[in-house]
């Protein structure tokens, strides 16, 4: 991968119900980002923040679909349309985003940006499937529901800002753990590849990871890589804002994204790291940890 690296930071938490996930930008920033990129010998351009309103500032029924309930739809959609225009302008530029979230639903906007003129794949680790829509989802929170926005389910469907046009048989979920029931009967009928767990430890986290990027490359032009920091076991990445016991170790994620360097090659359109939470972090540690991780999906290597 040769492309300069562009950054965009998200500090978004109305997708969320746990405030300070606003300020993971900051802290992966913080954290030697620019510094970690720079050593790969890329260039690292900052594009700086999308403007995200504050809740105590915003309506959360704005935007209520009339079945279900998402909290903060229509202000969650104008973020993702926003970022979605910085992401499409790095990629005329031949520059390739990273986006730091902020939650989940930040994603939405970055695949928004990525696929307008030609068609991707997405690679999505996370503890969740991220697959509820308002009608089926518990909590009404956006970043469960950022996925499917993504593939136009549900009330999703044909909303410019969410439904990005990508066909669920180039979507691939690595670490999945934590579903909610009807989340589960959404996944088993759909064409999204699921890499639970179980995969991982069954298979391993190397081909495991080979599956996943290859479902998302086959026949597309370029590969999304959403990376949630709850896909680590939370003893690795305490400050996320989901944790979820028996997550991937700190070497299975590297690896996993070694695996996608490799692989995935100049194929790679866009990466993002989302969800961390440096109130609940212990010394900035996840976001160290997320600065690894990017640097490995850039290629960094042990030898």
């Amino acid at each position: 991968m040769d492309r300069p690296v562009r950054v965009f930071g998200v500090p978004m938490d109305l997708g969320a119900d746990r405030r300070g996930v606003d300020m993971g930008p900051s802290a992966i920033r913080y954290a030697g980002l620019a510094d970690a990129v720079g050593t790969l010998g890329l260039g690292c351009v900052d594009g700086g923040d999308v403007t995200v309103p504050s809740p105590e500032q915003t309506d959360p029924d704005a935007g209520k679909p009339a079945e279900g309930r998402a909290k903060y739809l229509a202000a969650t959609g104008e973020v993702c349309a926003d970022l979605a225009t910085e992401v499409s302008t790095a990629v005329a530029d031949d520059h390739l985003p990273l986006v730091l979230g902020g939650d989940h639903s930040i994603a939405v906007g970055t695949v928004g940006g990525v696929a307008r003129d030609r068609d991707i794949g997405i690679v999505w680790f996370d503890a969740h499937g991220d697959f509820n829509t308002p009608t089926t989802t518990p909590s009404g929170n956006v970043h469960g529901m950022s996925l499917a926005a993504i593939l136009g389910r549900g009330t999703f469907a044909g909303r410019e800002w969410a439904d990005a046009g990508v066909d669920p048989e180039n979507v691939a979920l690595v670490g999945t753990r934590d579903l909610d029931e009807q989340e589960r009967v959404e996944l088993r009928e759909s064409d999204v590849s699921v890499f639970t767990m179980t995969d991982v430890d069954t298979r391993g986290i190397h081909e495991v990871t080979r599956a996943a990027v290859d479902a998302a490359t086959d026949g597309t032009d370029a590969v999304h890589v959403s990376l949630d920091m709850d896909l680590l076991d939370p003893n690795e990445a305490p400050g996320v804002g989901t944790p979820v016991r028996g997550g991937a170790t700190y070497r299975e994620a590297h690896t996993a994204m070694e695996v996608v360097s490799r692989r995935a090659g100049d194929c790679l359109a866009s990466v993002e790291l989302v969800e961390v939470n440096p109130i609940l972090d212990e010394h900035n540690r996840t976001a160290e940890l997320a600065v690894e991780l990017a640097a490995s999906t850039f290629g960094r290597r042990i030898l």
